[in-house]
């Protein structure tokens, strides 16, 4: 398919920080842009899961938030066990002083994605599929455009660009934004430096207070957390639209792999992930007769992944190759998944983006030779923003970590044990569990 020759604003990704940058655009009276996407279709796979509360209401405030609202399930809290009892359980009603939206949306990243294009879709918009960017360089006539040019040939010449493609972003490559660890090449933990994902149903289905919709549940095992999200059926015809259709509730399941145990298969098959199930996963999904009196196994896997849980920030979120070129989502930030921080963090960054984005154009229509102030202090502050949620993330990633090993001959306790400890019995307090529910909700950093 043929683009434009011209365009104010190129986006440049059609997952969710892309699609939300280019609603948010519509939202707030801008036009004129082209949004690309290098692959044919939008992904199939299921990935994040989690749309906390500062990310509806933001969703909101742009028209977004409905779609996803009527198909999500609204998580109720986080739900935090050993193998066999509950340790902690942080309810999100507690937030219904502070928004209109006093929950987490549970629903996949593919459907995320369906959603929002087909909002977008009706508000007259269409990705333009596929189309790979392999070079930018500034325009010779205007030093305010980049000649954006395309694996097939085509050439934009765009005013503003927004890199979303992701976090081997060739925006930032070409652009030459650098992007590492903010602790430095050889972060402090790095012990549970790898995960597992995978959507699966059960013969039979498992029964007990986790396999209920509703709860994010935390499983935690010496120096390793496990994560159970019952998605129930709600989900089944586009989570297997390439596979085999199945009418049994779909299980979330995720856990990190330990570095000792060696790197996880690239899209680990059925038998691994049942193996990891029955060594961290609670007793009522195992196929462990020890563990479970009423045993299951992993009958259908749907879909599975590995992935790192490193962090990477951009050394900078905007900057100039003739247009404006910014970096959000993962092109601009990666981090661990604990407290289901990212694609919400690239969600409000899309959104906060295109105000800015749309302020300063109106600004250059005012004044050709309006400055970038605008521009320059979004980009500040939201990258103070992803270094505090990064630090957030390794937090939470290191209290996981912690192993039920003593600490020393002299003192027969372990972190993990006191850590444990310590949520059982403040978990009992309400304030101790508001406190939990508003850090994960991101109100207080959106």
């Amino acid at each position: 398919m043929s683009l434009p020759e011209n365009t104010t604003v190129l986006i440049v990704g059609a997952g969710p920080a892309g699609l939300t940058a280019a609603l948010s655009l519509v939202h707030y009276g801008c036009h004129d842009f082209v949004i690309v996407d290098a692959v044919g279709e939008g992904l199939n796979t299921s990935r994040a899961i989690t749309i906390h509360c500062a990310t509806v209401e933001a969703l909101a405030s742009i028209d977004a938030a409905d779609g996803l609202l009527s198909h999500a399930i609204k998580g109720k809290g986080i739900r935090i066990t050993s193998r066999t009892s509950q340790i902690f359980d942080a309810k999100f009603d507690s937030l219904k002083k502070h928004s209109a939206h006093p929950y987490t949306l549970y629903i996949p990243q593919n459907v995320t994605e369906l959603v929002l294009g087909q909002k977008l879709q009706s508000l007259g918009v269409q990705v333009q599929r596929p189309h790979r960017v392999v070079g930018m360089k500034q325009n010779e006539k205007d030093s305010r455009i980049t000649d954006v040019s395309f694996e097939d040939g085509q050439v934009i010449r765009a005013r503003y660009i927004i890199g979303a493609d992701g976090a081997r972003s060739i925006i930032r490559t070409i652009a030459g934004i650098g992007f590492s660890d903010p602790e430095g090449p050889h972060p402090a933990n790095n012990v549970l430096a790898q995960m597992v994902s995978a959507d699966v149903t059960f013969e039979p289905e498992p029964v007990g207070p986790v396999t209920l919709e509703g709860h994010l549940n935390g499983t935690v095992f010496s120096g390793n957390f496990f994560f159970l999200v019952p998605f129930g059926k709600r989900f089944n015809a586009e989570l297997t639209r390439d596979g085999k259709p199945t009418t049994k509730s779909i299980f979330r399941v995720g856990c990190a792999i330990p570095a000792k145990n060696g790197e996880p298969p690239h899209a680990p098959p059925k038998e691994y992930i049942q193996n990891l199930i029955d060594t961290y996963g609670p007793a009522c999904i195992t196929s462990d007769p020890s563990l479970n009196p009423k045993p299951v196994k992993v009958d259908q896997l749907v879909w599975s992944t590995r992935f790192r849980t490193r962090s990477a920030i951009a050394d900078r979120t905007f900057t100039r190759l003739g247009a404006a070129i910014f970096l959000v989502g993962d092109a601009a930030h990666i981090h661990s998944p604990a407290g289901g921080q990212g694609m919400n963090l690239a969600i409000r960054d899309a959104i906060f983006l295109a105000e800015a984005v749309t302020k300063h154009i109106q600004a250059s229509a005012e004044n050709p030779d309006v400055d970038d102030t605008i521009l320059q202090e979004f980009a500040e502050a939201r990258h103070a923003r992803a270094l505090e949620i990064i630090g957030f993330t390794k937090t939470l990633l290191k209290l996981a970590s912690l192993t039920y090993d003593s600490y020393a001959w002299w003192m027969p306790f372990s972190w993990a044990s006191i850590r444990d400890l310590v949520l059982r019995i403040l978990g009992g307090y309400d304030f101790v569990q508001s406190k939990v529910a508003w850090g994960l909700s991101g109100l207080g950093r959106r």
